[in-house]
């Protein structure tokens, strides 16, 4: 069954290749909801801007796009699914990531998509889904850490060529604490904002 869906993979992969722009769109959206195709898009993404640089945000737009709506698809699906399946795919971490998505919400989501392989991103997804995270606030924080990565990969792409791949794989974890701070930093800081208003305001 493995050598059939593996098969099956290869052909996805060639023929989304052959689509360009619209292939980039397809497999970010399988790889986020019901297949996985490790780094395939980040792959074809760095590619296609390499190609044609000035269509660089279009592409990036296309990945990010396609990834949001795998995960929206993945998110329902989790609610149908129910608490006894995420136990049973999260095994032993399960009540971490519970705890995790259910205490810190929007920022939990963030964090979670922001943070590099091998995180369990999908398991995130599936907790979100099935412990009810607002759909706005779960779809708000995955557009926006989607929009940081690919949009970033895409200019390390149009920048490195194609060492924007070993690049990234080479500084992961620095590229990955940075993107966490700076979004927690945004954060802090319009809190803060929101407070001083809501003073001035009493």
């Amino acid at each position: 069954m493995f050598s059939w869906l593996n098969t099956w993979k290869n052909k996805i992969i060639v023929f989304a290749t052959a689509l360009g722009g619209p292939g980039l769109l397809l497999i970010s959206f399988l790889d986020s909801s019901v297949l996985t195709f490790p780094i395939i898009n980040d792959l074809l993404l760095i590619n296609l801007s390499i190609q044609q640089p000035s269509r660089m945000p279009l592409y990036a737009f296309l990945a990010a796009f396609g990834s949001i709506a795998g995960c929206v698809v993945l998110y329902f699906i989790a609610r149908k699914g129910g608490e006894a399946l995420f136990r049973k795919r999260a095994g032993a971490r399960a009540e971490v990531i519970k705890n995790w998505v259910e205490k810190n919400g929007f920022g939990g989501m963030l964090v979670a998509a922001l943070l590099p392989p091998p995180t369990p991103f999908k398991i995130f997804v599936f907790a979100a889904g099935v412990f009810e995270i607002p759909l706005f606030s779960y779809t708000s924080a995955i557009a926006l850490a989607r929009c940081i990565r690919y949009f970033g990969m895409g200019y390390l792409a149009v920048k490195y060529g194609h060492q924007a791949m070993p690049f990234i794989i080479q500084h992961k974890i620095g590229i990955a604490i940075g993107l966490v701070l700076f979004v927690a930093a945004s954060y802090l800081a319009s809190r803060l904002i929101l407070r001083g208003k809501e003073q001035l305001v009493a």
